[in-house]
């Protein structure tokens, strides 16, 4: 079933864009589309009372994508009972897909055995893809917690939720030795080398028990460089400490809160340790590292990214280290950042050279304390949807016109989170 039911409150905030841009400007057009296309496009409401939310045009559920298309409707779900029962069904059918297999990004609707390609790994009828990405089991922890923070509900707070987090902590905990203990292998043939892993599919070596949690692809379902991918260490950090509050408030499990917690602490420490970049003049994080004195130094759109610190709630716009990271990131410095004659930004090596993402201009406007350089990002943002009244994934730094993916449902919500932002609508962490 597809939803066809309007939201008073949805439609207020459409009012009050309408009234702070403009009801004829580019921005408050876009965000009308935005919205609307999400709920009205990509989500369905299954038999069971779950909801299946797929990416816009490839026809699969990806748990990130998933918990990042429906978290602007958390600020419209406690005066909503019916968006609180949608994230509710969406965060059950995610805690379903984990219990399928934690190592998998992206489900099918039903075990119909449809799936990405045929690639050498533990694929199952449910799978559209088993790319092990950290960030998968992490986003739907926090679309969890903050459905929680944000509106009292706790009804998502199931016995299948807390059997999903104890497997989500225990494959972490696997994944700090992933060259030891792991099970998971994944190889793809006749493919781009960012789309399998080497060494018959165990990825590039990694130095075990750093405290860091392995992943063996990045957000943008890239392979990593170096195993530990930071801004998903980051991520996780975040989402243990969610899973230890809960854990104690909801299910007052004490030991599980504590181990969940003390793990938390853990994998902060790690990257508070080994991630900061040396030899440098001002303290920053690397993107990749391998715990053998590797360091990427980059950023992706996707995702969490570095520039994204803040909106997942590792840590403060202000502080010291995530500036001087933005900085890099926000330069030549990062090979994925680009300047053109129609726009600057973070693109990302899952798309072409030069292609800036709608998703890292969002989130730098989000992230960023200056009142000039968002009013430059809304700008740009308005002007570069190639006339179509919808984000795209990239778009030519020269050529706004030269773009992919035309339907991509989780740009579209990170640009509604943005101007919603802007509206005074706040998401609590």
């Amino acid at each position: 079933m597809k939803i066809q039911k309007s939201y008073r409150s949805i439609q207020n905030a459409i009012d009050l864009v309408k009234e702070k841009f403009g009801a004829d400007s580019k921005i408050a057009l876009l965000f009308e589309n935005c919205i609307s296309n999400t709920l009205q496009t990509t989500i369905k409401i299954l038999e069971d009372g779950s909801v299946f939310v797929i990416t816009g045009d490839i026809p699969a559920m990806w748990l990130r994508d998933s918990s990042c298309q429906l978290r602007p409707f958390l600020l419209f779900a406690k005066e909503e009972p019916g968006l609180q029962e949608l994230i509710c069904g969406l965060i059950k059918k995610q805690m379903d897909c984990i219990l399928i297999d934690p190592y998998a990004n992206a489900f099918n609707e039903s075990a119909n055995g449809n799936c990405w390609e045929h690639d050498k790994t533990d694929m199952k009828p449910e799978l559209w893809e088993r790319k092990f990405e950290i960030d998968s089991l992490c986003f739907p922890v926090q679309l969890s917690y903050l459905l929680w923070k944000n509106t009292g509900c706790t009804s998502q707070f199931t016995a299948e939720w807390k059997k999903a987090a104890q497997l989500i902590c225990s494959v972490f905990r696997v994944e700090q030795d992933h060259e030891h203990k792991s099970p998971y292998r994944f190889e793809r043939e006749h493919c781009v080398p960012t789309d399998t892993l080497s060494r018959e599919g165990k990825g590039a070596l990694v130095k075990s028990n750093i405290g860091l949690i392995w992943s063996g692809f990045r957000p943008s379902d890239d392979s990593c460089t170096y195993g530990y991918l930071i801004p998903s260490n980051m991520l996780a950090s975040v989402i243990l400490k969610n899973i230890s509050e809960i854990a104690e408030e909801i299910y007052g499990d004490t030991a599980f809160s504590k181990e969940t917690a003390l793990f938390s602490e853990e994998v902060r420490r790690a990257i508070e340790t080994l991630a900061i970049v040396p030899g440098q003049e001002k303290e920053f994080y690397a993107y990749e590292i391998d715990g053998f004195g590797e360091y990427n130094i980059m950023d992706d759109a996707n995702l969490p990214s570095l520039l994204s610190m803040p909106y997942f709630g590792y840590c403060g716009k202000g502080e010291e280290r995530y500036r001087n990271t933005r900085e890099v990131v926000l330069s030549e410095r990062n090979p994925y950042y680009y300047e053109g004659s129609c726009a600057k930004g973070i693109g990302s090596p899952h798309t072409p050279v030069r292609y800036i993402w709608h998703i890292a201009l969002a989130m730098q406007a989000l992230t960023s304390d200056s009142p000039s350089e968002r009013e430059e990002l809304l700008n740009t943002l308005a002007h570069t949807d190639a006339g179509t009244g919808f984000m795209h994934e990239a778009f030519l730094a020269d050529n706004a016109d030269k773009y992919t993916r035309p339907w991509f449902s989780w740009a579209n919500s990170v640009f509604c989170e943005l101007i919603l932002d802007c509206c005074g609508y706040r998401i609590i962490q």
